[in-house]
């Protein structure tokens, strides 16, 4: 870390020392804090109160919980490796299944380390490059947690946001979470053409969905496992977005449509030059994809 500049003549204030080496007696309770994030949310519920900490996305898991991560992959061997240590960083029970779509580079090589490395971690390949929405159909059969969250390969979403996501499900007030980047989090300012693209295509999916959505196009999209793996997903590339937004609108015969929750985001883009894949092609698929499944399934 850098040190913080100082004035000349001057000296920098000195880090702050440890809380175990101010009250040695608190070192015990510290330590079943880090080994359990259980013990720590119990005791920060009565330092904050209930209500507080689950303002801030601070709650015990359930007994016996499981997260499954889908993880589609293309080409990402610069960002893979560190974008699956943030999610194992993660404090909550979960397995990582990572598809990888025909990449060209060094990325199976990596997935094979990764595999090896993590006993969580499953890792399936396609025979040919068959997109975004292909290789998260092939991910959702493996799946095997009680919810399932879609994560990107890229350092695009953050994975430490995880906890917030899946909390309106947890409470049972959602069957669906959505990740919006555009209600109150900091996001990296990127291309002006792609935002006014991401709201005229939500917009229209709205329009046909009547849902109030403020970020269709998001990455971050939560479901009940039994939700997604319901589903009859057809599109391969990023028509996925569009396709599952209007399935999840879709009322079901004799049951209530499923609830559906969204939650602000942070968001860090990357440029082309970073390895941005979406493009104007992809654009144009959406608005088809929009109107084909507001027609039919």
């Amino acid at each position: 870390m850098t040190p913080a500049p100082t004035t000349p003549g001057t000296t920098a204030a000195p880090a702050p020392a440890p809380l175990a080496d101010l009250a040695p007696e608190l070192k015990p309770l510290l330590d079943r804090m880090a080994a359990d994030p259980n013990t720590r949310a119990a005791l920060l519920e009565q330092l904050l109160g209930v209500n507080a900490c689950r303002q801030i996305g601070i709650y015990p898991i359930p007994p016996g919980f499981k997260l499954s991560v889908v993880i589609p992959v293309y080409n990402e061997e610069r960002w893979l490796a560190e974008l699956v240590r943030r999610v194992q960083a993660v404090e909550i029970p979960k397995e990582l299944i990572l598809v990888n779509d025909f990449s060209k580079d060094r990325t199976p090589e990596i997935l094979a380390q990764l595999e090896k490395q993590y006993d969580n971690v499953r890792v399936f390949h396609q025979p040919r490059n068959m997109g975004k929405g292909a290789a998260l159909r092939e991910g959702f059969k493996h799946c095997t947690g009680d919810l399932v969250i879609v994560q990107d390969a890229d350092w695009e979403y953050n994975p430490a946001e995880y906890p917030k996501l899946i909390q309106p499900i947890l409470d049972d007030k959602a069957d669906v979470v959505i990740g919006s980047r555009f209600i109150g989090e900091s996001h990296r300012v990127l291309y002006y053409w792609h935002s006014v693209g991401n709201k005229v295509l939500t917009t229209l999916s709205n329009w046909c969905t009547n849902l109030n959505l403020t970020d269709m196009e998001t990455c971050y999209k939560v479901f009940r496992r039994e939700v997604i793996q319901g589903m009859n997903l057809k599109s391969n590339r990023f028509g996925f977005e569009p396709e599952v937004t209007a399935k999840i609108a879709r009322k079901r015969a004799g049951k209530p449509r499923w609830r559906v929750f969204e939650v602000p985001i942070s968001y860090s883009g990357r440029t082309y030059e970073e390895g941005k894949k979406i493009g104007m092609k992809d654009g144009f698929q959406a608005l088809y994809c929009i109107f084909r499944y507001w027609l039919a399934d």
